[in-house]
């Protein structure tokens, strides 16, 4: 007869063998023991700075401080005033609807080179006497729609007539640009007195900061919205980073491009009625290089010329850089072309940077 198999021994979690513990795993835990999970340290101040240097916009942030820093030294009296703040913000309100559109065209993977053309005609088109004598609620409408009505023409010229972006949008410049001076017979055309609550959004106050700069933070939050957190955003980044993978994921790309212009085009509506309300006129002449400006911030907030990354809070920083720079130049009382000099050297060094990134290993 074979003699009975004997007992496997005790396993050290066992109560028969309480001087060894283990882990949860079945491993000893003893700090010497084999396989024990090194405890863990700080981590080297090199890393704690490569992952300061990956908090979004920081960048951007460092840059408006150092900018704030640099109006506090030169101009200590006059730049942290609440007018000069106010301000400051006001004049980023209208630049700042269009580039909320113009961050979703780019990221998209287009161009628009009409958007400040577009803002004159919503503009002209809105003070016209005929439009006028329906009050402002009319003209606001009208702004609108003349924007949008812009905006969707270049889309259809570019997702279904095959244009590039390029030339679409330049020829709705130079088209924009003719029909307002056109129609205003190239005059500046007066907000009259019966559509003061045009006039009242940027002359009333709420906790002293203008109503127009709360209807910019508006457009800013549902363009945040609508790119990071709806199904339109993420078709946004995927026919720009990708359009033929897009297209094979049951993409309408052409569609969706066709939308992306048609929201340009809307955010120059708005603008439209900021710059009527600051100004009280409507004028061929309105948003005078201002899809350069827009542009500009959209590559200085981190968007890719290329498309399919970017960010709506990058804009408005980019944005709000190139405001400050320019309050500086004014207070400073600097040549208007030093600064456009100045303006240049960011982009160059904005976009140098950007392919740099591109090019380094992730």
């Amino acid at each position: 007869m074979t003699e009975p198999q004997s007992r496997a021994p005790a396993s050290p979690a066992s109560p028969a063998n309480p001087a060894s513990p283990v882990d949860v795993a079945g491993s000893p835990a003893g700090p010497d023991a084999p396989g024990a999970a090194a405890p863990r340290s700080a981590p080297p101040p090199a890393a704690r700075l490569s992952r300061l240097g990956e908090v979004p916009h920081l960048g951007l942030v460092a840059a408006l401080a150092l900018l704030a820093v640099v109006g506090l030294v030169t101009v200590p009296d006059t730049f942290a005033s609440a007018s000069n703040l106010v301000g400051i913000l006001s004049l980023a309100a209208t630049i700042g609807v269009i580039t909320v559109g113009a961050t979703f065209v780019i990221i998209g993977g287009g161009i628009d080179l009409s958007v400040g053309a577009v803002m004159a005609l919503a503009s002209v088109w809105a003070t016209t006497l005929a439009t006028q004598s329906y009050g402002p609620l009319v003209m606001i409408v009208c702004a609108v729609l003349v924007g949008a009505g812009a905006g969707l023409v270049n889309g259809l010229l570019i997702a279904y007539g095959r244009l590039v972006p390029f030339i679409a949008t330049l020829a709705m410049l130079v088209a924009a640009r003719g029909l307002a001076q056109r129609m205003s017979d190239r005059r500046t055309q007066l907000v009259q007195q019966g559509n003061q609550a045009i006039v009242d959004l940027s002359t009333t106050r709420v906790l002293g900061v203008p109503v127009l700069v709360y209807i910019f933070a508006v457009v800013v939050a549902a363009g945040w919205v609508l790119l990071n957190r709806t199904t339109f955003g993420r078709r946004t980044y995927a026919v720009g980073g990708n359009p033929e993978a897009a297209r094979l994921a049951g993409i309408d790309v052409r569609r969706h491009t066709m939308w992306l212009y048609a929201l340009s085009g809307l955010c120059c509506g708005i603008a439209a009625v900021l710059i009527m309300a600051r100004t009280t006129t409507g004028s061929s002449t309105h948003g005078d290089l201002y899809e350069l400006d827009a542009i500009a911030a959209v590559i200085i907030g981190g968007t890719l010329l290329t498309g399919g990354r970017g960010s709506i809070i990058g804009s408005i920083l980019g944005l709000l850089i190139f405001t400050v720079i320019t309050n500086l130049f004014i207070l400073n009382g600097l040549n208007t072309s030093d600064q456009l000099i100045a303006k240049g050297l960011i982009i160059v060094v904005a976009v140098l940077l950007q392919r740099r990134s591109l090019r380094s290993p992730t």
